[in-house]
Formats: structure tokens, sequence, C-alpha cells
């Protein structure tokens, strides 16, 4: 989902239209990434990062300096990547928003399921609350804008929204082109995008992501991220995300009927996030039975080398493509329809699969989970693999 926010400008993230192609493959592309992937592998990958708080704390009882100071120092020098990620490479950094949600979910840590369950709904709940109430308010400020006899505040309020939403040919011209420049000229458009995320996007998304990462908890603990499920629950959430798919099927189609109106897309976004839960799970499902099945295990060893590297390959897929699409590399930004896009995704997936598991047979940790690990523990942690190390996985 990341590559179109790198490539072209933001807002075609939200409305295809904006730019990059709204018919035949483009509009397809926006679709099947609708669907499939928007949301659901950051929910994913949210509930993964939260079960990982668990096992790291889990592990470091009993030991010094202990499961708060280590988890809080990893959240402190993840803030510190995040803010660096965001500022001078990518204004849509994740990590500063782990970092903080995670500081607040080690909270939870001892918490029985019950608990853990009930804030899960809350929080879900309130991020719900906040997409309704955005509907219900862009609804009506829209209603009361183009009615007769409409005031000259609120048309102009309504025409705010409306001009964040339309493209301008002049000012599309003048991001790309400052997208297409210097590190300097990159780092002038994009810094109060990066202030935008970090001051309005990040504060609304929290309640989200901290849900997100204490039903990553309360799975872990009941043990259905450790394949203890019966076989038969993760065949049923399985299907249940077949079943999602078609319950979003429309959600496109209504999108599509109200031409993307901004006063539209709220109600939109709730409907996706009563959804978005369940297509997660059975992800998570299918790859749980595809681990316990034997099956195909070239590629579940080199999923799993990519996963115990995700900050490295984080952070170098954002190298990779701001390489490729800023001014100090091969300056295509904009250059690019949307359907185009995905064929550098799946290069750049193809690049992760490829080097991360060679790197693990050599190495303890990936390169940025080296430095992580090291900066929390006060001192360079041993990098190269031991003879024991390789036998031993």
């Amino acid at each position: 989902m990341n590559i179109l926010a790198l490539a072209m400008p933001a807002y075609a993230t939200v409305d295809p239209h904006y730019f990059g192609g709204a018919t035949g493959l483009d509009l397809f592309a926006w679709a099947a990434a609708y669907v499939l992937a928007d949301g659901k592998m950051r929910a994913l990958f949210t509930i993964l990062f939260g079960a990982s708080m668990a096992i790291i704390a889990d592990r470091a009882e009993d030991r010094e300096p202990g499961p708060a100071a280590i988890h809080y120092r990893r959240m402190g020098w993840l803030f510190v990547i995040g803010m660096i990620h965001a500022w001078l490479f990518w204004y849509g950094d994740i990590l500063v928003e782990y970092a903080i949600g995670g500081a607040f979910a080690f909270i939870a840590w001892r918490w029985p399921k019950s608990a853990l369950l009930y804030a899960v709904l809350v929080l879900l709940a309130a991020s719900l609350a906040q997409d309704l109430m955005s509907w219900h308010d862009l609804a009506a400020l829209k209603a009361a804008a183009t009615a007769p006899g409409a005031g000259a505040v609120v048309r102009a309020d309504w025409g705010q929204v409306l001009a964040f939403a339309t493209p301008d040919s002049v000012k599309l011209a003048h991001e790309i082109a400052a997208y297409r420049g210097s590190f300097a000229d990159v780092f002038a458009i994009r810094a109060p995008m990066t202030m935008y995320f970090q001051s309005e996007l990040l504060p609304a998304a929290i309640s989200d992501t901290l849900g997100f990462m204490l039903f990553g908890l309360l799975l872990y603990r009941s043990g259905f991220l450790s394949g203890a499920a019966p076989a038969w629950l993760y065949c049923l959430l399985l299907a249940g995300g077949g079943v999602a798919v078609l319950l979003y099927l429309p959600v496109v189609r209504l999108i599509l009927a109200h031409d993307f109106d901004p006063a539209f897309l709220p109600l939109a976004d709730a409907a996706s996030l009563l959804l978005r839960p369940w297509l997660a799970i059975a992800y998570a499902s299918g790859l749980i039975l595809l681990v316990q099945s034997g099956r195909m295990r070239w590629l579940v060893t080199r999923l799993a080398a990519a996963g115990r590297m995700a900050l490295s390959n984080y952070l170098g897929t954002t190298l990779i493509a701001t390489t490729l699409f800023y001014g100090y590399g091969f300056g295509l930004y904009g250059a690019l329809g949307r359907a185009q896009l995905y064929l550098v995704v799946l290069a750049i997936w193809g690049l992760i699969l490829l080097w991360s598991r060679p790197w693990l047979d050599r190495f303890a940790y990936g390169p940025l989970e080296w430095a992580w690990r090291s900066l929390v523990r006060l001192h360079p942690q041993p990098m190269r693999r031991t003879v024991q190390m390789n036998i031993a996985n």
C-alpha cells in the first residue's frame, strides 16, 4: 500500500481520479488493493507487533534489566528511528505510531484475556465512532453548503474540503517537480506532510493501532498465533475471510457510485473497519495452516526470514523506493501509473524473499534489528552466527 504515497501525490492513495489513473487496469488495481490489502496488512502487522511485545517481555522476566526497562528502551529507540525515517526519508512512517502505541500497550501486558478483549472492543469502537462522526459532520457540511441560499462561510468550508480532494494541475506540477529535485527540494515539499501526519493523522489513528496491538496480545495469550487452536477454527476463519471479501464488493460499488465523494468516504472507512479484522485473521489463519501442513517449505522459510528482518526490510523498501522515485535517485516520481507501480512492488517483494534468508544464514539478526537490539542492550550484540546457531536453526 505504501508504494502509492512514495511514488505519487498523497491523495492518490484515497482517490485514483486524483492521480495515477482511474480506468481499466489502474481502477482494478485500486479496487484489488482496497479490498485485499488496504488496512488489512497494517492490521495483521500490528497484531504481530502486539504479540512480539508480550514474547519479549515474557523472556525478560527474572532477568536484568527486566521487562519494563527492555520494553521502554525498545519503544524509545523505535521512536528515534521512526522520526529519522519520517523526516529524512518518507512522511508515511509507521514506526513513530508503533512506538507511542507500544508504550501504552505495555500497560496491558499482564491483563487477563477477558480484560484484553474488552479493551480491544472499546478501542475499535472508538475508532468506528470517529469514522461515523466524520461522515456525519462532512455530510452535514456538504448539505448545508449546497443548499439554496447557503452562506459564504459554509460554502468556503466545503470548498476547502473539495480543494484538498480535487486535483489542481498547477499544484500537482509543482509537487512532482519538487520530488524530482534535490534532497533539499524533496525535504521542503515533504516536511509539511510529515508534520500533518504526526500532528493530525497519528492522534486520530492511535485508538485503531492500540486496539490491534492488544488484539495481538490477546491472540498470543490464547495460543492462536502459535497454532494451538483447533484446525477447524483456522479453516472457519479462513472461510470467513472469503465472506469478508464478498462483503467488501458492495462497499467498492458505493464508493464508485459516489465518485469518491469526501463526504461519503468516512462511511466507507467505517464499513472497512468492521470487515478488516476478519480478513486480517483469515490471512493469519491461512499462514498458520500452511506452516502446519509442512508444504511449500521453500516459501515458508523465506517468509519467516523476511519477517525476522521486518525492520530492515521496511526501511530498506523506503530506501529502494525513494531512490527510484525521488530526484536525488532516478527521478521517476509521478511517471508510472497505478497498475505499473505494482510491478515495482513485486520486484521489491522478490528482492526481500531472495536476500533475507541468506543473510540470516550468516548473521544472527538483520542489520537494523542488530542496531536496535544493541542500542536497547547498551552494548553491541554478537552479529555473526556461530556453528551452534546454524545447527539450532
